[in-house]
């Protein structure tokens, strides 16, 4: 899978642009500020239906006007396919596949991409909704009809926290409460299902981040990913320390099999409190990913030059196990002014163990950041325009 060309109308900083693409490397280099990482931003989002810097895809509209437009033209299968989604200001978002309307959360079943930026960091030292957000975009790129399923439990949830919140403020009736008892079961189904996929991504990855972290960092630290779930007691709002942040993480495939009944357990057991407090407190909506390194919980323990390169390693582990189940060939590799971060030997190595990859696209505020493998073909932007490429 590639993109051949990039056209944008109304995005960021960009009143219209027109950007070709190549197989193998694609450098897109102008000072900061100018618009590089407006270009792989708007194929960022194409694949997550999000963005990698902001939560309100509103902020991708270019000031003063209503709506924006990312087209891209793709290599899927063998095949030409031209994908396009709208971002509208007030109301829904719309999408096409070779001028045929779709909805917007199939968009993912047409391009794959994985993005590392240095936003990343904050999956290794933010709070536990962006590494939420890091494993349910990468179900979707596995599976698009999972995002369907959570989906399916966001509304769920928004109703079943309307219920609570209701029956705290008026007293639980019986009526309300067999209501409740209704909506416990679709939570426990929607939400069963993706706290056992995450599990089984969870292990998946396992191996790739392993290899990818001795690969940018020519050391073994050990670095684990172990799931955190609210289902089993771990609570998200509480700072568990190193001993309590270990106990509440398990063996992936120690609670597959029971999910459904450990989690309606979970439920029963908080219905007071959770009259009390009006929310949901228990469900992947609540669930974390502990980043162990060094058989420490990276947080709080690894350093800035681990973190970063941690990160690192998550997102190449991402796009390594997106080009080994994939029949759509491998993801856009998309690398945001990386290199500047790293040390001569780091960017050695991390350019050879992104060379494999049928298309990486990279942004750099200097040329002479990134490794000369790396800038046969340069896209030169400078203030919301492409200057050559």
């Amino acid at each position: 899978m590639r993109v051949t060309h990039l056209s944008l109308t109304d995005f960021r900083n960009y009143a219209n642009a027109e950007v070709g693409f190549v197989p193998g490397p694609n450098l897109i280099v102008g000072r900061n500020g100018q618009g590089k990482t407006n270009l792989v931003e708007a194929l960022g989002f194409l694949s997550t239906l999000g963005s990698h810097r902001v939560s309100n895809d509103k902020a991708m509209i270019r000031a003063g006007q209503g709506a924006g437009i990312i087209r891209a033209r793709l290599e899927y299968n063998g095949r030409d396919i031209l994908t396009e989604v709208q971002l509208n200001r007030t109301g829904q978002n719309r999408a096409q596949v070779n001028r045929s309307v779709i909805k917007t959360r199939d968009l993912p079943r047409y391009f794959s991409s994985v993005v590392f930026a240095p936003e990343d960091l904050s999956l290794v030292r933010g709070d536990p909704s962006g590494r939420r957000k890091f494993l349910d975009q990468l179900l979707v790129l596995r599976s698009p009809r999972l995002a369907a399923v959570l989906s399916d439990y966001d509304r769920v949830l928004k109703q079943r926290n309307t219920l609570l919140k209701s029956a705290r403020a008026s007293g639980a009736r019986g009526n309300q409460l067999s209501t409740l008892d209704i909506w416990d079961e679709r939570l426990v189904e929607f939400g069963s299902e993706i706290i056992d996929e995450r599990a089984k991504l969870v292990s998946l990855l396992g191996e790739p981040l392993r290899a990818a972290y001795r690969a940018v960092v020519n050391e073994d630290h050990g670095p684990v990913l172990v799931a955190s779930l609210s289902i089993l007691g771990a609570d998200e709002d509480t700072d568990l320390g190193v001993d309590g942040a270990i106990a509440a993480t398990v063996a992936t495939d120690s609670v597959e099999s029971a999910t459904t009944e450990i989690f309606r357990t979970a439920l029963a057991g908080l219905r007071k409190r959770e009259l009390e407090r009006g929310i949901t407190l228990a469900g992947p909506h609540r669930d974390d990913l502990v980043f162990m390194l060094n058989a420490l919980p990276a947080k709080g323990y690894a350093s800035h030059g681990e973190s970063w390169s941690f990160a690192l390693a998550l997102k190449l582990a991402s796009a390594q196990l997106l080009r080994q189940d994939s029949a759509s060939g491998d993801p856009v590799l998309i690398l945001d002014d990386v290199f500047a971060e790293l040390d001569l030997d780091r960017r050695t190595r991390l350019a050879a163990a992104i060379g494999s990859f049928e298309q990486v696209l990279i942004t750099a505020a200097v040329l002479d950041d990134v490794p000369r493998a790396l800038v046969a073909h340069t896209i030169h932007i400078h203030a919301g325009a492409v200057v050559d490429g």
